[in-house]
């Protein structure tokens, strides 16, 4: 046993003991964190006799079918009457469960584990804490609050998801008891190796031609200190390359010796400006975010516009960066 910077509400494991029927819910296009928080927790609520749905409005199956367990989400929510408790996983705000939000608050009690420092309040049973590495090291918390054992399945989701959100172990929010975490999760018989060829060495051709347009698009502002990279609608025609193929592009132009906060940019298919932020602790990005309706992290934050410009939304959150930092 690991003793964890806090203690799990009661609320939290009182309701998840005497629940029968559980649904799952992660936030819309879901990052490696969410997924695997909640297959994790998915797993560990199975192996106490749960039944469990695993619910997510829009997810990129492709890029992580390797987490065990992925092939149980579903973008189909049944009937909600047959559950006793709802769950949401690394979810800063209520809007972020997608369509079906206003269905899925008629569950109760409503439970939510997040760790967003923007975290936006919603459900009956909130279990928030900003300065956690990970949903995923939450959970990993509630196992023994439950007095569950961790199956080598859940033990690879938790371990997938701490990587992830930490970038791989480098971001603030690492501390002592993450690797403690870690090191626990090793011990069932995770290998780093094995996690980090799936999280990272995982590039399809398209893929890298797409990178190399991205990488194309770089331009430096503020003596050097902001870096911005963009995906346009024109970059994935020309390369067959698929949205969730930018995943971790963001961290190349963070990586820049000069570079304080990264920002990307990226059109979508439902006609929305994606951007995502990346800084290396001068500047709270979650702050920024939050000016355009997004949130997350100091380090890690993101937010989507509508109804403008790659331009226009560069100039505006140029602009809050400058004043930020």
């Amino acid at each position: 046993m690991l003793n964890p910077p806090k203690q799990v509400p009661e609320q939290v494991t009182e309701a998840l003991r005497q629940a029968e029927s559980v649904v799952i819910v992660s936030h819309v296009f879901p990052d490696a964190d969410a997924i695997g928080s909640q297959l994790a927790l998915g797993n560990i609520l199975e192996s106490q006799g749960k039944r469990v749905f695993y619910y997510c409005q829009e997810f990129a199956l492709s890029l992580h079918e390797f987490i065990p367990g992925s092939k149980q989400l579903s973008n189909k929510l049944p009937d909600i009457s047959q559950f006793d408790v709802g769950i949401a996983v690394d979810c800063g705000d209520r809007y972020r469960l997608g369509e079906q939000m206003d269905t899925l608050l008629q569950i109760h009690p409503f439970i939510v584990i997040d760790h967003h420092a923007g975290h936006k309040e919603f459900g009956d049973i909130r279990w928030v804490e900003a300065g956690r590495s990970s949903s995923a090291e939450m959970i990993f918390d509630l196992a023994q609050a439950l007095d569950a054992e961790i199956s080598y399945r859940a033990a690879f989701c938790l371990y997938t998801a701490i990587v992830s959100d930490t970038g791989s172990f480098k971001y603030e929010s690492t501390t002592a008891y993450t690797l403690q975490v870690a090191g626990h999760l090793l011990k069932l018989g995770i290998k780093p190796s094995e996690v980090a060829g799936k999280l990272f060495d995982n590039y399809t051709v398209n893929r890298l031609r797409l990178l190399e347009k991205v990488l194309g698009s770089l331009k430096l502002y503020f003596e050097d200190q902001i870096a911005v990279i963009k995906a346009t609608n024109e970059m994935f025609e020309a390369t067959g390359a698929l949205r969730e193929d930018t995943e971790e592009f963001i961290n190349l132009p963070r990586a820049l010796r000069s570079v304080k906060v990264a920002a990307f940019l990226k059109e979508t298919l439902e006609g929305y400006i994606k951007v995502s932020l990346r800084a290396k602790g001068e500047c709270d990005v979650s702050l920024v975010a939050m000016q355009f309706g997004g949130g997350g992290h100091r380090n890690a934050a993101g937010f989507r516009i509508k109804d403008k410009t790659l331009g226009e939304v560069s100039e505006d959150l140029l602009q809050e960066i400058k004043r930020r930092l």
